[in-house]
């Protein structure tokens, strides 16, 4: 498509414009998807960097959702560059890419640290997903603080004590269940930390420019996980797994010194009551309003299904001989699929159009999972990965729509818990299905070939809802 030039009236782009700032600022939340309704750019108001924001925040509210999708014409597609120009989210996404390669490494660094004093696949296991089952009891007890306590300090916080956690590790060779305490309470608070991050994204950019927002995490992520398994093993070989956790360590601090010395501070909402409580009240009302509790099982159960196929892939590669190291490129086709489909669908789809594909792209996810109940030769197994990685896509749709079904006080917390649950899904579903193959007698392509048929009954599912606009949270619809 060719590029118009905006009119006067017209910004260039979903990025903060100049004007007078609309009657209701737009409320910020996670991946959601509405079809056929135009994402328009918003103003927000904003205040002088540095100063207090408390008073001239408005009053907590939810944007008001239509239940008819209107016509119109197609909203104007946002750029990827323009996104990049906006200052404030360029220093966050450079802060997190930094600090997901940093949790990358110190996360695959510390489960062969493990291994190699224990060579127990069992505790190699659980030194992995020590870096993320902590994420749901965080999220439903501490997620408000992402939305009561200021943001610099909390994001900055948060990667500073990543670093501590890595340098414990590596520099006091504890006992392996005290190192497997020290990780797990490290990752407890990551939600509320990940929650003030998405937080102020929704806050920096508006419109479409928030879905791509979203998109460049996304290929951040997916990037960093290619790094975990390029090059965390090469700098084991090279450096030794606790100096790798040392680098890890130092990313993460300089990861903190860009928030802290570049994010203006910006002062957080007044809040009422212990965090403990507010969070378990924020957490339920979410989850009691249906178009909310849609939304998230709409993008944690397609993404948990494909994770659980994703953690028997080393063990199908085994039982069908492949040979060695073919589990390493099977593992890296995934995320080379995220990444290329989030480039694709980010940058050449219209925001309308992103958001009908989201029933199609989650069931070819589910296909492509199918897939390997054939049991797939290597190449054939590779492509289906990587297809079923490009439709990971599928959630740039849901964006818009989670994003305005939630209160402007939830959105930190609606972030955390979005993040949280995907952690935890994605850790479960592994055992679980690992667990079936066995009970079953199953063969592992079989398993996770059901997977897939999950995949698909989940996008049935979201086909009944999608395409209407969600209510709002604590409408209790």
């Amino acid at each position: 498509m060719t590029e118009t030039a905006p009119t006067a009236d017209q910004p260039a782009s979903g990025l903060p414009t100049a004007g007078p700032p609309p009657a209701d600022p737009p409320t910020a939340s996670l991946p959601t998807g509405n079809a056929g309704t135009p994402a328009a750019t918003h103003v927000v108001p904003r205040t002088a960097p540095g100063a207090d924001r408390s008073a001239a925040a408005p009053a907590p509210t939810a944007a008001p959702a239509p239940t008819q999708a209107p016509e119109g014409p197609e909203p104007r597609r946002t750029r990827y560059r323009e996104v990049l120009g906006e200052p404030r989210f360029r220093l966050m996404f450079a802060s997190h890419t930094l600090a997901v390669v940093a949790e990358s490494l110190r996360i695959t660094t510390f489960s062969v640290l493990v291994y190699a004093a224990t060579t127990s696949p069992l505790l190699s296991a659980l030194a992995f997903a020590a870096g993320f089952l902590p994420h749901l009891p965080g999220s439903m007890l501490f997620g408000s603080l992402a939305d009561r306590l200021p943001p610099r300090a909390l994001i900055a916080g948060g990667y500073l004590l990543g670093a501590v956690g890595a340098l414990l590790v590596a520099l006091l060779h504890l006992p392996v269940g005290v190192s497997l305490l020290v990780v797990a309470l490290v990752a407890l608070p990551g939600p509320v930390f990940n929650g003030a991050s998405g937080r102020l994204v929704a806050e920096f950019l508006e419109g479409d420019a928030y879905v791509l927002g979203r998109s460049l995490n996304n290929i951040a992520a997916s990037a960093a996980q290619l790094a975990g398994l390029a090059l965390g093993g090469a700098a084991v070989a090279v450096l030794g797994a606790r100096q790798t956790l040392v680098v890890a360590a130092g990313l993460h601090l300089v990861a903190a010194a860009v928030v802290r010395l570049g994010l203006p501070r910006l002062a957080a909402p007044p809040a009422d009551g212990t965090a403990v409580r507010a969070s378990l009240a924020g957490n339920l009302r979410l989850l009691r309003t249906r178009a909310v509790r849609r939304l998230l099982l709409a993008q944690w159960l397609p993404s948990s299904f494909t994770g659980g196929a994703e953690g028997l892939i080393v063990a199908y590669a085994g039982e069908r001989h492949f040979p060695a190291g073919t589990y390493a490129l099977l593992l890296a086709a995934l995320p080379v699929g995220m990444l290329v489909g989030d480039l694709v669908v980010g940058r050449l789809l219209a925001p309308r159009t992103r958001e009908r594909l989201v029933v199609p792209l989650t069931a070819l996810m589910g296909l492509a999972v199918l897939g390997f109940a054939l049991q797939p030769g290597e190449g054939a197994a590779t492509v289906l990965l990587l297809v079923a990685g490009a439709a990971f896509a599928y959630q740039l749709g849901l964006q818009r729509p989670f994003l305005e079904s939630l209160p402007q006080e939830l959105h930190g917390q609606a972030f955390g818990l979005l993040g949280s649950g995907i952690m935890t899904l994605q850790g479960v579903a592994p055992v679980l299905l690992g667990a079936a193959a066995g009970a079953a007698g199953l063969a592992t392509g079989t398993v996770m070939g059901l997977a897939g048929a999950f995949i698909l009954a989940a996008a049935a599912w979201v086909a009944t809802f999608h395409g209407r606009l969600p209510a709002v949270a604590g409408s209790g619809r």
